[in-house]
């Protein structure tokens, strides 16, 4: 059987994010409505990007965030997500290598520009998204490596890789070669509109033994088994999903199997600032967690901690190292 080497193989969108201060002149000069997010052409995106100015760039993409975010707890990510041969790409690649992520996809040559989101942040904290997905939807079987799925404990993917019909073949080929090595295979529902667009392919996932683990919040639930009702949709995930993690803001999370629900409460922070990135966070405390063989309750308890220390600041990644800070709060990694 193949050595472990990795807790977990993250796969997702590789999405450069891009910061940049600019004043509510520069929103009307360019017509864009503050607080949106919209979704832009190459030809946009290059245009913007060039009037910026200056520009703070952080490697992001859900999936890559929870790698990073295992990384920092001192485990063993890997991460598989397709960047251009380009300034960004290779800042993408650095940043993700820097925070202890295995990374070596090879990058797109002679395509679409690195996938980035620009992000306008005025005087008044506000932020107006502008997304160009570029080089990610890329993403095919033929970057699956299988020597790095097979190292890797759990392989967890974005439901957003539904979307390219490339991306959902490297999704499957990916889950296939886990299952082979008796390894995990992990999916977060991403958002409701992504639950909504393939709801019946979610399920048959669940269903067929595609997906051990789902993750999903609230509403992401709800939309999936279309319910307004949360613990009907609990009923039904225990039903049909051998394990779920579910997200429940506020009111903490939950692990939900057939046999048991375990239930851990949220942390109490001093100030909520920015909510980006707690579910992908939450996701690396409890990957690390099962990865290592603690038990539910433990993975339920280590997300929550997890998700608590990013929505204390802007962005999606830890501002200090995770593993100084829960074994601060007494827990012995």
């Amino acid at each position: 059987m193949t050595e472990l080497k990795f807790d977990a193989l993250c796969i997702g969108n590789a999405i450069c994010d891009v910061f940049a201060h600019v004043d509510d002149d520069f929103l009307v000069a360019e017509k864009l409505v503050k607080a949106s997010m919209r979704l832009i052409d190459t030809g946009e995106a290059l245009r913007l990007y060039d009037k910026m100015g200056q520009t703070v760039r952080i490697s992001g993409g859900s999936a890559g965030n929870t790698a990073a975010g295992i990384a920092s707890l001192g485990g063993k990510p890997a991460y598989l997500g397709k960047v251009a041969r380009d300034e960004l790409g290779d800042s993408y690649a650095h940043d993700m290598k820097g925070t202890g992520v295995y990374f070596n996809t090879d990058p797109l040559v002679g395509g679409a520009p690195t996938a980035r989101s620009m992000i306008l942040i005025t005087p008044d904290g506000e932020r107006t998204m502008n997304t160009y997905l570029g080089a990610c939807v890329e993403l095919s079987p033929k970057d699956v490596d299988p020597d790095v799925v097979a190292a890797s404990a759990i392989t967890y993917m974005e439901g957003y890789l539904w979307d390219p019909p490339a991306a959902k073949l490297a999704f499957l080929e990916a889950a296939r070669i886990a299952h082979a090595h008796g390894r995990q295979v992990a999916l977060t529902l991403s958002d409701a509109f992504c639950v909504d667009r393939y709801r019946d392919e979610f399920q048959g996932l669940l269903r067929d033994g595609v997906v051990d683990l789902m993750f999903a919040n609230e509403h992401e639930l709800k939309s999936l088994y279309q319910t307004s009702d949360l613990d009907t949709a609990i009923a039904a995930a225990r039903e049909t999903c051998k394990l779920t993690a579910l997200t429940l803001g506020s009111n903490g999370a939950m692990a939900i199997t057939r046999e048991e629900t375990v239930h851990a409460p949220a942390l109490p922070v001093s100030e909520v600032v920015d909510l980006t990135g707690a579910g992908d966070l939450f996701a690396s405390g409890f990957l690390f967690g099962l990865a290592r063989g603690r038990d539910l309750k433990s993975s339920t308890e280590l997300g929550c901690l997890c998700a608590s220390t990013v929505i204390t600041h802007v962005g999606a990644r830890p501002e200090r190292p995770l593993k100084a800070i829960v074994e601060q709060a007494g827990f012995a990694l």
